[in-house]
């Protein structure tokens, strides 16, 4: 929301601080105004301006062109005396699109620019994807005015021909390092070998000539497959390259002797130093020519390639930096680690300088500076360092190990030859570690579990290690970056340990799924409660079998990714002319359109939440069916493998082909939310929108961002969408006109009440929730509290539980269990073990059919539970703000069927007295029920079913 505040810059008046103030100005979307004022008037500073017109500038600009008359009259008039005082050079070196739009703010007039859609135009062509044409040697964009301007506008320079670099592997064979990946201008197609080259060149100082490698182009359609850009080939970008050492040693003895006699001549010794070479790959590509960095290593192994020992204490090594682009280093082992004790209190490290002798100096751990002892030994200098285990226990992070020999520079310890040290001392431990670079590192934490092994038996991956931490039980934990976890009892025998999982069917509540898509890391939980990270042995890198595994149409890789953190990779295994952001625009812009001309199939398609649950009303409706004998085609879309429909039913993969064919000839689409941004529904397909509950807050055209003038892209996708629905199934003559004034919807609207709560009165509802009892591990005979709280889009990534679980706990004993359900929409809550995780639990119906009381907030689930008649308690710890920017459409204080609370106490204590709170709200429950659920009375589904089906 803007405030009007403007940026405060840090004198000095640097480059980085004022771009970052006028970032933080858009980012916060304050007036252009204020933005101008941050941004100065042009032409004092090119470097700035090219920026600030590149990057924060030149986007607000785009977004003040699709906000109507108004804020393009506001723009022209302050962004064109700026304008015309940036130096022209600048400008020509925009980026194509940013380019034209300055030229036509300078040079048209006001009425074309505000009222006209030469600028709308421009903003709209420059968002699809890029065409490019070629006229001799010289590339230009296929952009709006192309006839009537100078072609100059239109050409393709530096900041249009962006380098795009992937390494897949670095490896060194017969004594040569080989690069191999894949490199492309993008919006160029790369189809061929002819006139298509590149090369891989190493610089190093300025002085040094630099390293040309020999390189040739290979066959890669991955990079297709993985580009962004739609409607370009890339097949043939890929490269390998090969890199002589002799060509690093000779330049770095050249350097060695140089750096030598400058030393000599301020009357100081020669110093063996590193040399440093960056890598960059030159191209040549159907005419245009770009020099780009190489960056971006595929993870695992390419993550830390080896080094190749030239000769006794020289190596040559490939490394990455901190913005992972390539380089080569010539390394010299000034200082190797010889020995490593720990005796008592005390960590003693012994290491050698090879060469002269020297007798003062200092060592460093990190940051803090430390006393040695330097001895005279054969052939160099022995440093001894002693430093108190007591104080290392205190450091959090590791720390590398300096030697500073008085009047030469800092000489960073190698590890060298030694076996790396892990000491324990009680419940923690000391590390004397190599880094990806054989650069020493100390450490103390507590003690980590190491894999030594990692070894796939069919389907089941094997994991085997030392764990030398106190015994007893131990759960390897799994978590994802979303906050999904999954737990593996590990397997302990003295310091030995072993686990076993199986990626493809983990358990959730019994039920076996697979992990999902992404990247999974591992770590084990103290009885402390400290979450301990698992770490690689660094022996077992080399051999480490990264290869991928396909089970069940997904593919599984275990890697060690930076240097020795193992992880869990997961992605389904998908065909080639599926993959990438060309795939899927021809699915959509080709194979789609052509499927919606065929002839309609009896099918029926059902879609929750994109693909991602077998629930809610879609899966009551599907069963009902089934129960009746419908034996039409019945086709389930599931995402990311996260659920199996019972057998019967035709599982397609969401996003897939047979995705697009099934939403383009099924007769008949059932789902609870919005269907895929591609879809649109035929004259003769019947949509059945059952939606996921009755709205309490705002949703649809009822937010306050759906009023804008302009209106959001949302409001038109909303738009499209509802005009594709049949039929809307409503809860209640209370939700009907809610629903229809959020969705803008005018079509036929069933008041059934929602299938899904049929469950709720079922007749079989105690068979049923004594079956879910056991599923989710609940004692008979106890009290269950669900805490299910809504999201809340202004704090979507906190995953504090705001109820306090610990007094929860405490107040009502052991005769209670207590249960907490996340919202999708909101991060993973973190759940202490004194209550049950069921945030991961596929059908809500079933937490509420064995729940006694409920606590919510402004939830949908209140009007779902007020069919069981059992008592719910409300935590409105922030009603005024939710209510201030979300907006609700119930009077909770008014309209609750039990007490609105805010704070966790007086939720604790209602709890602790609930029969006798919901006997004071007894009549306030059965007004509520009668307004919002007087439908869910067991027969929904029938209705619906009856009303569309048959």
């Amino acid at each position: 929301m803007a405030t009007g505040v403007t940026a405060q810059v840090p004198s000095g008046d640097l480059l980085a601080d004022r771009l970052k103030a006028v970032q933080d100005l858009c980012d916060r979307g304050e007036p252009l105004e204020a933005v101008m004022k941050a941004v100065g008037p042009g032409g004092r500073d090119s470097a700035f301006d090219s920026e600030v017109l590149s990057g924060p500038l030149g986007g607000r600009m785009d977004l003040a062109v699709k906000r109507g008359a108004a804020r393009r009259r506001e723009l022209v008039a302050l962004v064109r005396p700026y304008l015309a005082a940036v130096d022209a050079g600048v400008k020509r070196d925009l980026p194509v699109a940013r380019r034209l739009i300055c030229h036509l703010i300078e040079h048209r007039p006001d009425e074309e620019l505000v009222d006209g859609e030469t600028l709308t135009t421009v903003v709209a062509a420059a968002a699809e994807p890029s065409k490019r044409i070629r006229k001799g040697l010289r590339w230009y964009a296929d952009l709006p005015y192309r006839d009537e301007l100078s072609p100059d506008l239109f050409r393709l320079r530096r900041a249009d021909l962006v380098p795009v670099t992937h390494i897949d592997d670095i490896v060194w064979v017969d004594g040569r390092l080989r690069v191999t990946g894949f490199a492309y201008l993008a919006g160029l197609s790369v189809r061929s070998r002819r006139f298509n080259r590149a090369t891989v060149v190493l610089r190093g100082p300025r002085w040094l000539p630099p390293v040309r490698l020999r390189t040739r182009r290979v066959f890669a359609p991955e990079a297709t497959h993985g580009a962004r850009e739609p409607g370009c080939n890339y097949d043939w970008s890929g490269f390998t390259a090969e890199l002589n050492p002799f060509a690093l040693r000779w330049r770095g003895a050249v350097r060695a002797i140089v750096s030598g006699v400058r030393r000599r001549l301020r009357h100081r010794p020669a110093v063996r130093d590193t040399t440093t070479w960056r890598a960059e790959i030159v191209f040549w590509s159907r005419g245009a020519r770009a020099t780009g960095l190489l960056r971006g290593a595929s993870p695992g192994r390419t993550e830390r390639p080896a080094g190749l020992k030239l000769r006794p204490g020289w190596w040559a090594r490939p490394v990455w930096t901190s913005d992972r682009a390539l380089q080569v280093v010539l390394q010299p082992n000034r200082a190797e680690l010889t020995g490593v004790s720990v005796d008592g209190d005390r960590l003693e490290l012994k290491i050698f300088l090879p060469g002269r002798t020297l007798t003062k100096g200092h060592a460093r751990l990190g940051g803090h500076r430390m006393a040695a002892d330097f001895a005279a030994v054969a052939g160099g200098t022995e440093v001894s360092i002693g430093q108190a285990v007591s104080a290392l226990l205190h450091e959090k992070d590791g720390r590398r190990l300096w030697v500073e020999p008085k009047g030469d520079p800092a000489a960073s310890v190698m590890l060298g030859d030694l076996v790396e040290t892990r000491a324990q001392v009680g419940d923690r431990e000391i590390t004397v570690l190599g880094d990806r670079r054989d650069r020493v590192l100390v450490s103390a934490h507590r003690i980590r579990p190491v894999i030594t092994s990692a070894v796939w038996e069919g389907a089941t991956l094997v994991l085997r290690g030392r764990y030398p931490d106190a015994a007893g039980p131990r759960l390897l934990s799994l978590r994802h970056r979303s906050g999904l976890s999954y737990t593996v009892p590990i397997d302990r025998d003295g310091d030995d340990f072993t686990v076993r999982l199986a990626p493809a069917s983990m358990d959730r509540f019994g039920e076996p799924v697979p992990l999902a898509s992404g990247t999974w890391n591992m770590s084990v939980r103290h009885p402390s409660g400290e979450i301990v990270p698992v770490r690689m042995d660094h022996a077992a890198l080399p051999g480490l079998d990264e290869e991928p595994r396909a089970f069940d149409g997904r593919s599984y890789r275990m890697l060690s990714t930076r240097f020795d953190v193992p992880v869990l990779v997961a992605e389904e295994d998908r065909p080639a002319d599926e993959k990438g952001v060309a795939g899927t625009h021809v699915l959509r812009r080709v194979f789609y359109p052509a499927q919606r001309t065929e002839p309609l199939n009896d099918a029926t398609v059902y879609v929750v939440n994109d693909g991602r649950l077998y629930a809610d009303s879609v899966r009551s409706i599907y069963e009902e069916r089934l129960r009746r004998g419908d034996d039409r085609e019945h086709i389930w879309i599931v995402k990311d493998g996260a659920f199996t429909p019972p057998e019967g039913a035709t599982v397609v993969r969401a996003n897939s082909r047979e995705h697009h064919a099934a939403l383009a000839r099924s007769r008949y689409i059932v789902t609870n939310a919005f269907l895929p941004a591609w879809f649109r529904s035929r004259e003769e397909q019947v949509v059945v929108q059952t939606w996921h509950g009755t709205p309490a807050k705002r949703v649809g055209n009822d937010l306050p961002h759906m009023s804008r003038d302009p209106r959001p892209p949302v409001y038109h996708r909303q738009a499209a969408e509802v005009r594709g629905w049949d039929v809307l199934v409503s809860q209640s003559p209370w939700a009907t006109p809610v629903l229809r004034r959020a969705f803008g919807y005018q079509g036929e609207i069933l008041e059934s009440g929602l299938p899904r709560n049929d469950v709720l009165t079922s007749p079989d509802r105690d068979q049923l929730a004594a079956r879910i009892r056991e599923r989710l591990g609940l004692a008979e005979g106890k009290r269950v509290v669900l805490y299910a709280p809504t999201w809340r889009d202004y704090d979507r990534k906190n995953a504090m539980v705001k109820l306090d679980l610990a007094k929860a706990r405490e107040a009502l004993g052991a005769d209670h269990e207590l249960l907490v359900r996340g919202h999708p929409m909101q991060a993973f809550p973190a759940v202490p073990d004194i209550a049950h995780d069921v945030t991961t639990y596929p059908e809500m119906a079933d937490l509420l059919l064995v729940t006694d009381v409920l606590v919510t907030d402004y939830s949908s689930v209140m009007f779902d539970f007020a069919a069981t008649g059992r008592p719910m308690v409300f935590y409105a710890y922030d009603l005024a703000k939710y209510t201030a920017r979300r907006g609700l459409y119930v009077d909770l204080p008014e309209q609750a069927p039990g007490p609105v609370l805010s704070t966790s106490a007086e939720v604790v204590d209602a709890l602790r007295s609930i029969d006798q709170v919901a006997a004071a709200h007894a009549d306030r429950y059965d007004a509520f029920r009668a307004t919002f659920a007087p439908r869910d009375d067991g027969k929904a589904t029938a209705r619906v079913v009856d009303h569309v089906f048959s």
